[in-house]
């Protein structure tokens, strides 16, 4: 933790460093010439660098506390008892967990091992992850995919959820003495959320299946996390709707429009500030600002009334960056800055909710790829996801036109 805090106080020292350069070589247009530019670009990147390392240390921290976790109780009882009274049943059992690895090594896995599996059968022919398992999975999804550490995650068991929502308030009236009460009730809607297919296929040699030192687990998880999380996040921002979920960028059911930039290419300190309080004040209390590495280099230059830089760098560890006091996201399918791109989102995204049916499932194929001695593993799992309120959220969306001006 030492090494993380150390490199936080070097970065935020680089930054200060790289605005005193920024403001000493400004010149009265406000432009750099283009040596400066150039040596204000390479003092920036280091600011970036360190940001990734920063982030990238954090998960090995994180990573290596998981792991240095017990994974077993020391036996306190008699031998032969049995060992706490919730013994687990079902997809949780180590029984369960047993058989679902070797049935993903074993060719022909026995009839001991089918018969475990068959409270995890689904109706596609492959076996449920096990509970552990999928909790694994999901915390790996998480890692990859920023998107679900913001939005509202929900379980559904089959068919579609419908989410009431209260489209218009009612008021309260001033009533005359013996005067009537004025009929003003809330309006409500729905909004429903399904469930789309998502999978993918891996391939693995026969040699490392049958290396009891190959993790398969461990590969499969990180594999399945990383092209299942990188498909989600996608979608949950420029989803259309159709086969796959809704986005937050969609045109019809995405995020409200706070403000359109007066340039196609670029983004002024005023216009950040018009987002933010394009916001109603309820949802800025969890907002938070979400956009692609490029635009957050722009930004790094703005400032506000106050000469004050909008983007401020955490010295605290855990602790994201902020922008007008609210915490900065990055993920790289938000746009980059072009004519009509939508590519600041603000606001407080548990308003979108994702909804993960099911249990998430693996299939072995064996005679598929035996002639290139390897074995697939398909993997899928269904997911949808809408924004429930569009006006939780604002975009600020570039002006539309080739002008740069």
């Amino acid at each position: 933790m030492s090494k993380i805090l150390e490199l936080r106080e070097k970065r935020a020292k680089a930054w200060d460093a790289a605005k005193a350069f920024l403001d000493a070589k400004r010149g009265a247009d406000g432009m750099l010439s283009e040596e400066d530019t150039a040596a204000y670009d390479k003092m920036e990147q280091d600011v970036m660098n360190l940001g990734k390392e920063i982030e990238r240390l954090e998960r090995q921290a994180a990573i290596d506390a998981e792991l240095s976790k017990a994974t077993s109780t020391p036996l306190t009882g008699k031998p032969g008892a049995k060992m706490g009274k919730d013994e687990k049943t079902g997809r949780a059992s180590d029984e369960y967990k047993g058989s679902f690895w070797n049935a993903m090594r074993a060719k022909a896995p026995s009839a001991a091992v089918y018969n475990a599996l068959q409270v995890g059968t689904d109706s596609e022919g492959g076996y449920l992850v096990p509970d552990e398992f999928e909790h694994t999975l999901v915390e790996a999804l998480d890692e990859e995919n920023v998107f679900r550490t913001l939005a509202k995650i929900i379980n559904t068991s089959s068919g579609d959820r419908k989410i009431p929502v209260v489209a218009t308030k009612g008021e309260a009236s001033w009533i005359d003495e013996e005067g009537l009460y004025q009929e003003d009730d809330d309006a409500f809607t729905q909004v429903s959320i399904g469930a789309y297919k998502l999978g993918t296929m891996i391939k693995v040699s026969e040699e490392l299946l049958n290396d009891s030192a190959f993790d398969l687990e461990s590969y499969i998880s990180r594999e399945f996390a990383r092209r299942i999380g990188a498909r989600e996040e996608d979608s949950f921002f420029n989803g259309d709707g159709t086969g796959k979920p809704l986005g937050i960028l969609a045109t019809n059911g995405g995020a409200e429009i706070g403000v359109t930039a007066a340039s196609a290419t670029a983004i002024t300190a005023d216009e950040v500030i018009d987002l933010f309080y394009s916001l109603k004040s309820p949802y800025r209390k969890k907002a938070v600002w979400v956009l692609n590495d490029a635009t957050i280099k722009a930004i790094r230059k703005l400032k506000d009334n106050n000469n004050q830089y909008l983007w401020q760098p955490s010295l605290v560890a855990g602790t994201p960056d902020t922008i007008l006091g609210r915490p900065v996201v990055t993920s790289a399918y938000m746009p980059t800055a072009a004519a009509g791109a939508k590519t600041i989102a603000f606001g407080d995204f548990s308003y979108y909710w994702i909804a993960d049916r099911q249990g998430r499932s693996f299939k072995r194929l064996n005679e598929l790829y035996a002639a290139n001695g390897q074995v697939g593993f398909l993997g899928s799992q269904r997911v949808d996801g809408k924004l429930v309120l569009p006006e939780a959220i604002k975009v600020l969306q570039q002006k539309v036109g080739t002008s740069g001006s």
